[in-house]
């Protein structure tokens, strides 16, 4: 029996904080992206720095490289809540948003398989269709006592953190070892089918083992039920000590792998993988961080004026974060152009492939912006947007215009 579901949000409803994260982490997401499609590797990192490379290499670890996407992951989970309450206060029904839900991440996951297998197996898509299935069956109707749970994960997160900090100062010493990182062969193969075989090894095991972030995409919906992001104003002390305490955390626990790349410090090889554990572990920190940054930073610019997306930065960064699906689509065919071997080739040309990869994607991170302002101009959505929609909800409630 069909159930009737309302039809996708409208613009009108968004709120500024999610949309202004997305656009403006998708910088972040371009950078480690670019330099694992650069050095074939995650992370990707020089592992033999020079001058300025140093210090890019100590940022990317402690602002960047497993910091971006625990911040999409939060999201993920504010907006499968976002959905849900949107259903259930236009149908009364709870089949809506279950149904709505469900569809929505079983198409994720088809997203994901095909951009995982044709372009980048480093893809998260699938993996957020994964987890937000698992969410939507055993997690969205839990009751308050349930979602309390959801913070006490950063808390045991933040425990794990320090065993590993004592893991570290225990196993130093040794000989020194080489910046620990895995190879991700799809990105260095002659030819495309060569990669494409690759690829159809590496997304499904790329896929599973990022089903853990249902632990993050769970905090993100006891956000969301709290209306953080919407009604920041309610929340400024939580936010403050979640921007300066995470992002804080987040840097802290990346300062050993980040100062081990840069050739500052050596590391044993007993402890050089829990040193890369616990840059992998803060950065969950960095996702609540950054999310609390944002909503402090939307809290800001709507009481400074009524409508903040009429500045042209602010506009173009909610463009982009409104079409996040399709720059994300758009920056992994960038990768494919500018890095396989069989086409540009440009991290093995290059003088300096680190900076290489930094120019490169903030290049496409820009023409994403410009083009996502331009769309957002004339009301157009982003494609990749349109055909989950039109997927979802179907052809009326999906139209190409914005309503």
């Amino acid at each position: 029996m069909s159930v009737a579901v309302r039809g996708p949000v409208r613009r009108a409803e968004r709120a500024l904080a999610p949309d202004l994260a997305r656009g403006a982490m998708l910088l972040f997401i371009a950078l480690a992206n670019c330099a694992g499609a650069f050095f074939a590797a995650a992370p990707g990192v020089d592992t033999t720095p020079h001058g300025l490379e140093r210090a890019y290499n100590l940022l990317m670890f402690t602002l960047v490289h497993a910091r971006a996407y625990p911040m999409f992951a939060i999201m993920f989970g504010y907006g499968l809540v976002q959905i849900a309450r949107r259903q259930d206060a236009a149908t009364g029904d709870p089949r809506a948003a279950r149904s709505v839900l469900l569809r929505r991440n079983a198409w994720l996951l088809v997203f994901g398989a095909v951009h995982g297998v044709l372009l980048l197996s480093g893809d998260f898509l699938g993996g957020y269709g994964l987890v937000g299935i698992a969410f939507t069956l055993l997690l969205l109707r839990r009751g308050e006592r349930v979602y309390r749970l959801a913070p006490w994960y950063l808390a045991v997160t933040g425990v794990y953190s320090a065993v590993l900090a004592v893991v570290i100062a225990l196993t130093a010493g040794g000989p020194p070892a080489q910046v620990p990182t895995s190879p991700n062969a799809s990105f260095a193969q002659p030819d495309y089918l060569s990669s494409l075989v690759h690829r159809l090894q590496e997304w499904p095991i790329h896929t599973l083992t990022i089903t853990g972030l249902v632990f993050v995409v769970w905090v993100g919906a006891w956000a969301a039920r709290k209306r953080i992001l919407e009604e920041p104003g309610r929340h400024l002390r939580m936010l403050r000590v979640a921007a300066v305490g995470g992002i804080g955390l987040a840097v802290a626990g990346g300062l050993p792998m980040g100062l081990f790349s840069a050739g500052l410090i050596e590391v044993g090889a007993a402890a050089a993988p829990w040193v890369k554990l616990l840059y992998e572990v803060s950065g969950t920190f960095g996702g609540v961080g950054y999310v609390a940054l944002f909503g402090l930073l939307a809290h800001a610019l709507t009481t400074r004026t009524r409508s903040p997306r009429e500045n042209v930065v602010v506009g173009a960064l909610t463009a982009l974060g409104e079409r996040s699906l399709s720059g994300y689509l758009f920056q992994s065919v960038a990768w494919a152009v500018l890095a396989w071997p069989f086409a540009l080739g440009l991290g093995a040309t290059a003088a300096s492939p680190t900076f290489a990869a930094a120019a490169c994607a903030t290049a496409v991170w820009l023409i994403s912006l410009v083009a996502a302002y331009a769309m957002q101009r004339r009301s157009y959505r982003g494609p990749a947007e349109v055909l989950l929609r039109r997927l979802v909800y179907g052809p009326r409630r999906a139209a190409v215009r914005a309503a």
